[in-house]
């Protein structure tokens, strides 16, 4: 069993430790970070009855000393991961889609004005930002390249908040979506007769060509799909729907992610012709 989990975690971890590495992080300050990981798991998710686990049965679960897990344990609880911020920037881009009233005759998103409370801008983010103010929901939309503001007209980049110029952006986008999906992956193999939706397709001998044409095909049905879902979970939102009552507050969702090898045959050639030249 534990051979089988050494190559599954190897294998899930390569990816992880190539990013560590392109930012310069050794073996050491990983391994810390790892052990306060298990230390925060072994706290929220293995206690008994509902009750946190002492320092002790800790310290056999994780095989970490005593004295490390009560140093780790007291260390201040990180704040300002992003999440939140990303949830609520997400919410206003996906209004700016798919709410009419902020579309144009075209059904496209439409080129709103910001600055007044009654201007375009400001009553979307009214609407779908939560208690965020306007002129701090249009200063991230900036900062991650995903609206250009000009004036006092705001104008939507992309098709989604996809940050293009903010690396810490884009790392609490791949904390989040990494740990959705990795949570999935834990649960299914833990509650067999439980299982979530977890499906892919991929073939692995696919020509260029071929990438190319899925590459536009799932870039348009994903869209597509998203959008016909993001209508019917918002229905059941309270932080989107004011008017939605009921029992629980659950956080739920499907993503849809590119999948390509880094090994890929083009990307191979584009590496040795790069080695191949002269410096």
């Amino acid at each position: 069993m534990h051979e089988s989990l050494q190559k599954a975690v190897t294998k899930v971890l390569s990816p992880l430790v190539r990013l560590l590495l392109r930012h310069g992080v050794s073996h050491a300050e990983f391994a810390n970070w790892a052990k306060q990981a298990y230390v925060t798991e072994a706290s929220e998710h293995f206690g008994i009855k509902g009750k946190s686990p002492t320092v002790s049965r800790m310290a056999i679960m994780t095989g970490i000393n005593r004295k490390e897990v009560k140093r780790i344990r007291e260390l201040p609880s990180e704040v300002g991961t992003g999440v939140s911020k990303f949830n609520r920037a997400v919410r206003v881009v996906t209004g700016w889609l798919q709410d009419q009233e902020f579309q144009n005759d075209r059904g496209k998103p439409d080129v709103l004005r910001y600055g007044d409370p009654e201007d375009s801008f400001n009553q979307l983010v009214k609407r779908y930002g939560g208690d965020v103010p306007a002129r701090a929901m249009l200063d991230e939309l900036k900062r991650v390249g995903t609206v250009d503001h000009q004036e006092d007209k705001v104008t939507l980049q992309h098709a989604g908040y996809v940050p293009h110029q903010s690396e810490s952006a884009l790392l609490d986008i791949f904390a989040l979506s990494a740990t959705d999906l990795l949570t999935t992956l834990e649960h299914n193999l833990h509650k067999t007769d439980q299982r979530r939706l977890q499906m892919s397709v991929a073939y692995d001998d696919v020509t260029t060509e071929g990438r190319e044409h899925f590459r536009k095909l799932s870039a348009k049905q994903g869209m597509a799909l998203l959008k016909v879902l993001d209508k019917s979970l918002a229905g059941f939102d309270k932080g989107t729907t004011s008017s939605v009552t009921g029992e629980g507050s659950h956080r739920i969702g499907l993503g849809v992610y590119w999948i390509e090898d880094i090994s890929s045959q083009d990307e191979l050639a584009a590496a040795s012709d790069k080695e191949d030249k002269p410096t």
